[in-house]
């Protein structure tokens, strides 16, 4: 068929953008990792703790993951003489009892509430089978584990070369959530001095010994609760006289 004078071939005048909008989109993930963590389902029960609940005990058989949706859990080991020491103390949004991923057949800890704790316990075989099937909750996951990893890094150094002091600073200031998303929160009151000193490797009367001289010089106010204020912490960053570096 002759072509009509002055009109050529028809073009197909499509431009790149055109394409990606025409082409069928992949569905997007609906998956919510907070979502999923908050409700009951297969390998997953959502259990309430009073405070001073034992969550599992050292020596327990370790086939559960648990994650603390609301509530502070305390962390504590016993050695084999019967000496009793907290060290860590969890608070919402972290996971904890992970070590039976990585074939822990035992709990090396005991974990107990220090206050009405909601829990959302995982099954071993439940959490293994989301870990490969939702990335995003992967990344949730391994984003907690390497904050972890780092918190034990630090840990570590605080106790090798801060003095008691010192690490006694930071600590508030953790627990008290300086560093993190969100307000600095007052520290509750059922944080005792004791576990305090338990979590520094130091004793009672030098914790009271410094908690009253951080309140003295401003560090810190008693109010039912701990309440730090900022000023502890420009003292442990530019490490100003009134925190000691040694012992």
């Amino acid at each position: 068929m002759p072509n009509t004078p002055g009109v050529g071939p028809a073009k197909l005048n499509v431009s790149h953008q055109a394409l990606i909008d025409f082409m069928p989109k992949a569905a997007k993930s609906s998956f919510d990792p907070k979502l999923f963590l908050a409700k009951v389902g297969e390998g997953k029960a959502i259990l309430e703790f009073a405070k001073n609940q034992v969550v599992f005990s050292q020596g327990d058989a370790a086939d559960t993951v648990f994650y603390i949706q609301k509530g502070r859990i305390k962390v504590l080991v016993v050695s084999e003489q019967g000496k009793e020491a907290v060290v860590g103390i969890l608070e919402p949004g972290q996971f904890f009892g992970e070590g039976c991923l990585n074939g822990h057949p035992m709990r090396i800890s005991t974990t107990m509430a220090m206050e009405d704790c909601l829990i959302t316990s995982i099954t071993k075989g439940a959490m293994l089978t989301v870990l490969h099937s939702e990335p995003k909750f992967s990344e949730l996951f391994m984003a907690y584990l390497l904050s972890r990893n780092s918190r034990i890094e630090e840990d570590l150094i605080d106790q090798l070369f801060n003095s008691s002091e010192k690490r006694l600073a930071r600590l508030l200031l953790l627990l008290a959530n300086f560093g993190k998303e969100g307000t600095p929160q007052p520290i509750a009151a059922h944080v005792s001095q004791e576990t305090l000193a338990e979590m520094i490797g130091t004793t009672r009367s030098r914790v009271s010994f410094f908690m009253n001289k951080f309140r003295k010089l401003g560090f810190i106010t008693y109010n039912g609760k701990i309440e730090v204020h900022s000023s502890l912490l420009n003292a442990v960053l530019y490490d100003k006289p009134e925190i000691m570096r040694d012992d």
